[in-house]
């Protein structure tokens, strides 16, 4: 049996990160508070049309870098869950229990090494 305690500490730590990086380009979505929305900068009456573009691609660049935190983030509050119900450390496609190296590599992981790629 795998012992969470170091687990579970590493995982809220970069929980809280992710918050925070999150919120510097988003928001939490108010009609659905489980996902996350970017947001724009602050716009003023931009006449120039470079200004504008700038504008549209800060937005376009926070809803990239959003995905990408919005996944990770996802991917740690269900290995929190996992802890939770007693089901951390054990391979989603084998039930074998996963390689205390590779949970040490990404605790949030799902797969034992043989299932990595599956």
């Amino acid at each position: 049996m795998i012992d969470t305690t170091t687990y579970r500490s590493r995982l809220e730590e970069e929980k809280a990160k992710l918050e925070k990086e999150l919120l510097s380009v988003g928001r939490r979505n108010p009609t659905n508070p489980m996902d996350w929305e970017p947001v724009p900068q602050e716009v003023g009456q931009e006449s120039d049309p470079t200004d504008r573009a700038d504008l549209i691609t800060h937005f376009e660049d926070n809803t990239a870098i959003l995905k990408d935190l919005e996944i990770r983030y996802n991917q740690v509050a269900a290995a929190i869950d996992r802890i939770d119900t007693n089901t951390y450390g054990v391979c989603s496609i084998s039930g074998e229990e996963i390689e205390e190296d590779r949970l040490n590599a990404d605790p949030a992981a799902t797969t034992c090494k043989t299932h990595l790629n599956a």
